[in-house]
């Protein structure tokens, strides 16, 4: 990148989180991801140059330092730090504004500091892929936790039956931002199960809301409208897929030529989802199981009477995998963490030099990732516990909110990294994205989050108890009286 001869008519708006905002460049297979404050606070949020510097910096390190050895080089991409001309941030900012979704105008883009962070655009695939004129599908989901919380901290006994998403949702629907239920649960997806990954794809396909995305081309083709009322046309994305599953443009195992091509793609997705596992010496796949946690979320709309063996367990070195496993890091849940957050800040109340040893906020090199990997099994009542406690819950929110990118494109028979189907036959790429440290400050958020998703949970779902007057099977004797 030439950063002397930046062009703001060279990137075109890509997408945007909480945080950051995303270009990607016209000719060439790079992103640039940039900061965003909000747009009511900018004269107070600016950032020093210095200051956005080391925030992206630390989002650099930390993707490099903790979640590439703990999630695998082959699926992390960490990025560099850029500093780009402020004349070509400014322009840019101008340039994006039209396209960005009216839900997301309520922060700005950072076109103070100048600093970005170049990425792959995961998106696309290498162009010595692409020996055909079919432009790659690049599916992102963003899976959410896998598990159900196991920890003997746990108070409410729902959490250990219904996952955090499916009661997420109730919440959500309420709060208003959502206007339908997701069918979707993550612990179908992370289940091993094809039959149970498949309901899951699906219903993700019929309500996406900000877990699913799927381009074309680098182009945002499928995804949650903007105003969330109305449902993203599938027919319109069957046209999109069409040309990858040729044979299922006729009747396919029964189904209908549409269907057809969604079962065929659906089963691409769970492909590639699986793949990656080694080997053992009888010649099959090593898998991951869930011992301490129920197979099963009570909302999850699988079938019952199809859920056979419970857990089937995930291929050792599958993308599904290495995030679970991380994600497990949390094995206390926030209602263990918090008391422990606590002893932390009332430590540093009376040592605050102290917060730069316990790297609290970084910085997030080989030292933080000891922290993490070597915290006592046991509570031995130190600040050191405490600290590692946190520090591993922190990790394993990265890891609960972090996406999935599965880029695929057909190939010719001498491709490498081929999905396993007898056809169509794809090359396909996979990556983890969004691995941002969460802050340390948000655990007394996320505790106050917790219940009251939990609390409007159960009310929401609790049946009203039968009349005193009118129980079910109740004998009774009318008495009539002369008037």
């Amino acid at each position: 990148m030439e950063l002397d001869k930046m062009d703001e008519n060279d990137w075109k708006y890509h997408g945007e989180g909480n945080k950051s905002l995303v270009v990607s460049h016209l000719q060439h297979c790079q992103v640039l991801r940039l900061l965003k404050f909000p747009s009511e606070d900018s004269a107070h949020t600016r950032q020093t140059a210095e200051q956005a510097f080391r925030h992206i910096l630390n989002i650099v390190d930390y993707s490099k330092y903790v979640m590439k050895p703990l999630l695998g080089e082959k699926y992390v991409h960490s990025g560099e730090v850029v500093k780009l001309p402020l004349d070509f941030v400014r322009q840019l900012s101008l340039k994006v504004q039209q396209e960005r979704p009216e839900l997301r105008c309520d922060k700005v883009m950072d076109t103070f500091s100048g600093c970005g962070l170049c990425l792959p655009n995961l998106t696309q695939l290498p162009l010595h892929h692409l020996r055909d004129h079919r432009p790659p599908i690049c599916v992102e989901i963003k899976p959410k936790c896998g598990f159900l919380p196991f920890s003997r901290h746990i108070t409410k006994e729902c959490k250990r039956k219904v996952c955090r998403f499916c009661m997420h949702q109730h919440y959500k629907l309420a709060n208003g931002k959502w206007k339908r239920l997701s069918r979707y649960c993550p612990l179908d997806l992370f289940s091993g199960s094809k039959q149970r990954m498949y309901v899951a794809l699906k219903n993700l396909l019929e309500e996406p809301q900000n877990n699913l995305k799927i381009f074309k081309g680098g182009e945002l083709i499928f995804s949650c409208k903007d105003d969330a009322k109305q449902q993203p046309d599938l027919n319109d994305l069957v046209q999109h897929l069409r040309p990858y599953f040729p044979h299922s443009n006729g009747l396919y195992n029964g189904h209908q030529p549409g269907k057809a091509v969604l079962n065929e793609f659906i089963q691409v997705i769970c492909s590639a989802l699986l793949s990656g596992g080694d080997s053992n010496r009888s010649g099959e796949s090593r898998k991951v199981h869930l011992s301490e946690s129920r197979p099963l979320c009570e909302a999850s709309p699988f079938p019952r009477d199809l859920l056979r063996n419970g857990n089937q367990g995930l291929p050792k070195d599958s993308v599904l995998a290495k995030i679970l496993q991380v994600q497990m890091l949390d094995n206390l849940d926030i209602e263990g963490i918090y008391p422990l957050y606590k002893r932390v800040e009332q430590y540093l109340e009376e040592f605050p030099k102290e917060r730069n040893r316990l790297q609290i906020d970084g910085p997030y090199n080989e030292s933080f990732m000891d922290t993490v990997k070597n915290c006592p099994v046991e509570d031995d009542g130190s600040v050191e516990y405490a600290v590692g406690k946190v520090h591993q819950y922190r990790v394993a929110m990265t890891a609960k909110d972090c996406s999935i990118m599965i880029t695929f494109a057909p190939c010719e028979e001498d491709e490498e990294h081929q999905l396993n189907l007898e056809k169509p036959r794809l090359t396909y790429s996979i990556s983890i994205l969004d691995l941002d440290p969460k802050p340390y400050e948000g655990i007394p958020h996320q505790h106050k989050l917790d219940t009251k998703i939990v609390n409007y949970y159960l009310r929401s779902t609790q049946a009203p108890p039968p009349s005193s007057l009118y129980k079910e099977r109740q004998e009774c004797t009318l008495l009539f009286h002369a008037v």
